[in-house]
């Protein structure tokens, strides 16, 4: 459950923002004035403000200073009506999240928000380790008494207090970005930001402004001053995720960070210091790429102050079962599941298949299987095709919610069928009617609640409404999908599906 704040003394903001965001979260509260939002921030629990520069009462700016003492924590995205507000970037430079210009850039809005809130999340959110005593469904944990898992638990409480880096090795899936937020919240830094960043979601022309900023005028676009990430993580800790991903002409500034914390902003002359701890993660070999001329070795050298390699499922499987005990409860919770146990044979499946997609893959796995499941007992005949059969060939997506195998989600006679038409398009087409079909499948399950089908998914609900529009799948009287075991052939993917059956789902 998550919700914002907007503090603003226009009633029409107030009523657009509050509209826009009905679908990432799940309560827009809204304040005419300085004093009736703090008073809001101290009575409900608030996850992200949206606050004017200008109010009737105080400025934007000292009222940030309340907030920043009340939770230090909590992302701040200024509303300020000229482009170079410098009172809005005095606040960045102070610790807030962003600032947005009016008239309002919705997208630009919803973009801020979701990233907030995630910010927010990560934060918040405590990352319990295995040996640790408390159990709250609202914590996410680190599971296994495997050697190589406690070996990882010494190391982080070894170095989570100390002020160097720390590279996290391990492959998709593993749990890297867990680790991370462990050694964040079990160290000194802990009331400070937490930022983490995948170098390999920006664009290579867009990462060096995210990361350090950019003065006025110094690219086309650039028209105002910026300030990048690494100067609002100051006195925090700052993940670069997938750093293997990092273009080689940027290393150098990393490098630089790292050796003196300090930084030019792009197109700037001036040196700015930063107290920043860096965590790196890649589920890439850096040795091997350092080797090759595509990762700097003084940078390897410097980031791997402390190396954590997290080990694959596969190579500690006497982990399975706690994890799928933990999953299990998990999901029966958020899922409002009657699953309570494992049916015979249930978790031997689990524990033969070799999880290429890691702990990733074993929770959409169960999270497909609970919604599957009817009763209380979770039996081999619920799980994915992957695991029915041990000798199917699997290919696991990283990054998706699902995996693929040659008796999937998705029919053999969809793909030869697309094949044998002479498609050049095979791949989109495919993510398409797999799309469609596992849609369908829990649009299904919760009547067509999309709010209960968007926490299954993993999606928000904006996102799935989207989808839900591109696949022509109509919710205000049918969802229209494809049966798994429908014996037929597929439709095209490029025409409306056909109702091979129909659930009627109230809007």
């Amino acid at each position: 459950m998550s919700s914002v704040l907007v503090i603003d003394d226009d009633r029409s903001v107030q009523h657009l923002v509050s509209k826009v965001l009905r679908d990432q979260t799940d309560k827009v509260h809204t304040a005419s004035s300085a004093a009736e939002g703090f008073a809001t921030l101290e009575r409900e629990s608030i996850d992200l403000v949206i606050l004017d520069v200008v109010l009737p009462d105080n400025t934007g700016l000292e009222l940030f200073e309340r907030i920043r003492k009340l939770d230090p924590r909590l992302p701040v995205i200024f509303i300020t009506v000229v482009d170079d507000s410098d009172t809005a970037i005095e606040a960045m430079r102070l610790g807030a999240f962003d600032y947005i210009t009016k008239p309002l850039d919705v997208a630009r809005l919803q973009q801020l928000v979701q990233q907030g809130l995630e910010i927010r999340r990560l934060m918040n959110v405590p990352v319990s380790l295995d040996n640790d005593e408390e159990t709250s469904p609202k914590i996410d944990r680190l599971i296994g008494k495997s050697p190589q898992m406690l070996e990882v638990y010494k190391t982080i409480g070894r170095i989570a207090s100390q002020n160097i880096p720390v590279l996290i090795l391990g492959e998709s899936g593993t749990g890297k970005e867990l680790v991370a937020r462990a050694i964040y919240q079990h160290g000194d830094r802990s009331k400070g930001p937490f930022i983490a960043l995948n170098c390999a979601a920006i664009p290579e022309a867009l990462l060096e402004s995210e990361l350090f900023g950019h003065e006025k005028g110094s690219f086309t676009g650039a028209t105002s001053l910026r300030i990048g990430k690494f100067e609002q993580c100051k006195g925090g800790t700052f993940l670069l995720d997938e750093i293997g991903d990092m273009p080689l002409l940027l290393q150098p500034k990393i490098l630089r960070l790292l050796q003196e914390y300090r930084f030019e902003r792009v197109g700037g002359n001036q040196s700015i210091t930063t107290d920043v701890r860096i965590v790196a993660a890649t589920h890439r070999n850096l040795e091997e790429m350092a080797a090759e001329n595509r990762f700097r070795t003084d940078l390897l050298f410097r980031l791997n102050g402390v190396v954590i390699r997290l080990p694959a499922l596969r190579e500690r499987k006497q982990d399975i079962p706690p994890l799928v005990d933990h999953f299990l409860k998990r999901y029966r919770r958020e899922l409002k599941s009657e699953v309570r146990s494992l049916g015979p044979g249930t978790l031997e499946r689990l524990v033969d298949y070799d999880w290429p997609g890691n702990i990733r893959e074993l929770q959409s796995f169960l999270k497909l299987a609970i919604v599957r499941a009817t009763g209380s007992v979770l039996i081999p005949e619920f799980l994915p095709p992957e695991l029915q059969d041990r000798s199917r060939t699997s290919v696991f997506l990283p990054g998706a919610s699902t995996s693929i195998g040659r008796d999937s989600l998705l029919s053999s006679e969809f793909l030869q069928e697309r094949i044998q038409a002479g498609t050049e398009n095979l791949y989109a087409e495919t993510i398409e009617q797999l799309d469609r079909e596992v849609i369908g499948v829990v649009l299904r399950h919760t009547k067509g609640n999309q709010s209960q089908s968007s926490k299954i998914l993993g999606i928000t609900r904006g996102n799935l409404r989207n989808k839900i529009r591109s696949l022509g799948l109509s919710i205000e009287q049918h969802v229209n999908l494809i049966e798994e075991d429908a014996g037929s052939e597929s439709d095209d993917p490029s025409a409306s599906p056909k109702a091979r059956s129909e659930a009627t789902v109230p809007d």
